[in-house]
């Protein structure tokens, strides 16, 4: 019985070692990104696809911005409400992800994603919205080349220029000019929240809006805010209450 336990659990090391070596050597050349900004991403790619396969209009609206120019409060605010720990970690937050996978096998189901910030660039320049363990897999060793190659300042500029926010909005710049009208360097910090909150359902939330999720989602990004000592008591107090 021993025996079989042994032949079995050899199988499963080699099919993974198989499985990791054949994504390996498919994975997407990064070095380019280094000094080039993507032209397009994989992101961009489905949602036009999914505009014609409905017939309907699609549109990208994107201008790039280099991470000096957007506004050090902003930066922060993204990165304490999507991924604290960004400069610290190797690109994936592997105690997170050991969570994620836990709770989804408690589910039976694909609940919890565990991204980092740099998995999430390699999702957005790479691959698709799909749930799948592959496709995580796959996320997971570009996220490991991504950090090998680029810089964390690099992936994160990337990053903030690539992410969805809104139907054929790409990129903080053009999010900033299109919800607000203003440049990325004029919005209020009413304004920064209201614009990371959308960041997780760009699809679904509008950040001029006050529904239920945004207000909730402001929330904890004001309370992260305090926490991490980027506002003090009063702008706490007084932006929560703006999302009551």
């Amino acid at each position: 019985m021993k025996s079989a336990f042994k032949i079995i659990g050899i199988a499963i090391l080699l099919v993974v070692v198989v499985a990791g070596f054949y994504f390996y050597v498919g994975l997407p050349d990064v070095s380019d990104l280094k000094t080039k900004n993507p032209r397009s991403t994989a992101l961009m790619v489905q949602r036009y696809r999914e505009a014609k396969n409905v017939d309907a209009t699609f549109r990208i609206r994107q201008k790039w911005i280099e991470l000096e120019a957007i506004p050090k409060l902003l930066r922060e605010t993204v990165r304490v409400t999507e991924d604290a720990s960004f400069y610290q970690h190797k690109g994936v937050d592997f105690a997170e992800l050991k969570e994620a996978i836990k709770k989804n096998w408690a589910k039976k189901e694909y609940a919890r994603g565990a991204s980092t910030i740099t998995q999430q660039l390699a999702k957005n320049l790479y691959l698709s919205t799909e749930k799948s363990i592959i496709r995580k897999i796959e996320e997971v060793l570009i996220t490991l080349r991504l950090e090998k190659d680029l810089s964390k300042d690099r992936i994160f500029e990337i990053y903030l220029n690539v992410i969805e926010w809104g139907p054929g909005i790409f990129g903080v710049r053009m999010a900033s000019e299109f919800y607000f009208n203003k440049d990325v360097g004029q919005l209020t910090l009413e304004e920064i929240i209201r614009l990371v909150a959308v960041i997780p359902r760009p699809l679904k939330i509008n950040p001029t809006e006050n529904s239920d999720w945004l207000k909730w989602k402001a929330r904890w990004i004001v309370d992260a805010l305090r926490r991490y000592a980027y506002i003090d008591e009063e702008q706490h107090q007084t932006i929560s209450a703006r999302f009551q």
